[in-house]
């Protein structure tokens, strides 16, 4: 694998300020050195060649205040993520017509334009349209307008405006783990004891002994998406497979020289002379979590926050998954560790140690009916490549997840919002409280001198940390020298571990959320 080094086109934070656009120079320390961003900020030498890094950075401005956002009626269906954004935006008539009938209600409303962000591959011009209702100093007033508009029939919601990702002063509350090329622990992603199941970042910490741990890729959370805590894009643990990728989206791979790819995988099986797409890897058939791969409806691109199906597929299930194959209509073959089938049954099998379950639907299952049979050898193969079409091959002490978009690439901000699955069409609301408003991000970066960067910033908080908008995590990890960045899962999910105790502040009410996987730096020696 390989850092690209490029332009240096970014951002700085300067006087304790972001300045999104401006011009960042090259970081001047060497690799052991801090980063010029980070200077007077608390450090912590987490041990020789690891350096946490703390700061506040902004301060709340006082045009910043709280208003009332009266959603825009949209039938998206329902979403189990907890993070998935509300209709704030809509289109010129829908807000229109909306501000009519709060207006009606005997409100005074505002309709207010909401441009595209600077993205690499999207329109210019206007996102979409919100309606808006006063200016509050306190939640509670926001909140009694609140409950007067939705007393009428309407639907909304108290927002503080330092959330929408315009102001700049802030305040952010960042930690930035700097891990040296030359730091002698390792650096791994970890689903904890299997692939499925959800734990807090801190107890995947604790449990590896690791002295920094940040939340990892995207995952599921609903069992109607898949197998709870399941990848959501490419896991690689320990060198091994365990998810295939999101075609189209971009990876963090760890290992001796950590890198910012965009990788595809390609499974197959042979029977002899025939041979199929395995379509993919320790996940329910038919249901693949943010789409983009062949066959998949209503989209074989990538859509985040989207679960697509296909009828006919079939999927490998390994014993990392950390129990039986799912049930459910179909066929599995039951492989040694050879790939030879002792068993053809329905579907919901346990997995053999040593060995897998390779599970067909369809037109998946014809093929297994067709060509599996006891003592016959299915010979899967898997094949991983990067952006170039060219092979990666993994050993033990790799491991990948996946994220998306892209934030810094080539040494300048680029953010590929529309080819990473962040437009859904007919819905600006997706992407404008997604990407467009401030959230916690937790984000990852490779500097020129081939330091790794692990970062998050606390988010929803008003006053006290009000996240990034993805433009503002792509500025800010600009300015910290990084040449290749990307973001990481996010929201409740953001979450930093240090000596296995959680030191970040988490948006969730109810806490610190439990993840899929976590990336997390070990002691030397471990």
């Amino acid at each position: 694998m390989r850092t690209r080094v490029g332009g240096l086109l970014g951002s700085a934070v300067l006087a304790g300020t972001l300045l999104v656009g401006s011009t960042a120079v090259a970081p001047a320390a060497p690799a052991s050195g801090t980063p010029a961003a980070l200077a007077g900020w608390d450090v912590q030498e987490l041990a020789p060649g690891l350096r946490l890094y703390s700061g506040v950075v902004g301060t709340t401005s006082p045009a910043q205040h709280w208003t009332v956002t009266v959603q825009v009626p949209h039938d998206t269906g329902p979403n189990p993520d907890p993070d998935a954004p509300v209709a704030d935006l809509g289109s010129a008539d829908g807000a229109t017509a909306l501000a009519e009938r709060v207006r009606a209600a005997g409100f005074d409303p505002q309709v207010e334009s909401v441009p595209w962000p600077d993205y690499a591959d999207t329109p210019h011009g206007t996102l979409g349209w919100r309606v808006r209702v006063g200016s509050y100093p306190e939640q509670a007033a926001a909140q009694s307008t609140v409950d007067a508009l939705v007393a009428v029939g309407l639907k909304a919601h108290a927002d503080w405006t330092g959330f929408d990702g315009t102001a700049i002063p802030g305040p952010w509350r960042i930690r930035v783990a700097v891990v040296d090329p030359g730091y002698r622990g390792g650096v791994v992603a970890s689903h904890g004891d299997t692939v499925s199941g959800r734990r807090t970042t801190s107890a995947q910490s604790a449990a590896a002994g690791a002295l920094v741990g940040v939340n990892g890729g995207f995952f599921v959370i609903s069992p109607a998406d898949g197998i709870p805590g399941t990848p959501a894009g490419i896991g690689v643990y320990q060198g091994e497979l365990d998810r295939e990728a999101t075609n189209g989206r971009v990876d963090l791979v760890l290992g001796e020289h950590p890198a910012i790819e965009g990788l595809t995988t390609q499974v197959t099986v042979r029977a002899g002379a025939a041979k199929r797409v395995v379509n993919g890897i320790n996940r329910k058939p038919g249901l693949i979590r943010d789409c983009g791969e062949p066959g998949d409806q209503p989209t074989d691109k990538p859509r985040h926050d989207t679960t697509c199906t296909n009828p006919n597929e079939l999927v490998l299930i390994t014993p990392a998954l950390g129990g039986p194959a799912p049930d459910g209509p179909g066929v599995e073959a039951v492989l040694d560790g050879h790939d030879r089938v002792t068993a053809v049954r329905p579907r919901g099998g346990a997995v053999p140690a040593g060995g897998s379950v390779l599970q067909g639907i369809g037109d998946g299952a014809a093929w297994l009916n067709a060509h599996a049979r006891p003592g016959t050898r299915l010979a899967v193969a898997e094949r991983v490549t990067d952006d170039r079409a060219r092979p990666v091959h993994f050993d033990r002490s790799d491991s990948v997840v996946g994220g998306g978009p892209w934030l810094v690439r080539d040494g300048r901000v680029w953010i590929n919002a529309a080819a990473d699955g962040l437009v859904h069409p007919d819905d600006p609301a997706w992407i404008y409280g997604w990407a467009v408003k401030r959230n916690p991000r937790t984000m990852a970066g490779i500097d020129a001198y081939g330091r790794l960067l692990l970062v998050t910033v606390d988010g929803r908080q008003a006053g006290f940390s009000e996240g990034f908008s993805i433009t503002e995590a792509a500025a800010f990890m600009r300015s910290l020298g990084a040449v290749d960045a990307m973001n990481l899962d996010g929201g409740g999910s953001t979450a930093m571990a240090v000596d296995g105790k959680l030191v970040t502040s988490p948006s969730d009410a109810t806490g610190e959320r439990p993840v899929g996987d976590t990336v997390l730096v070990l002691p030397p020696g471990a």
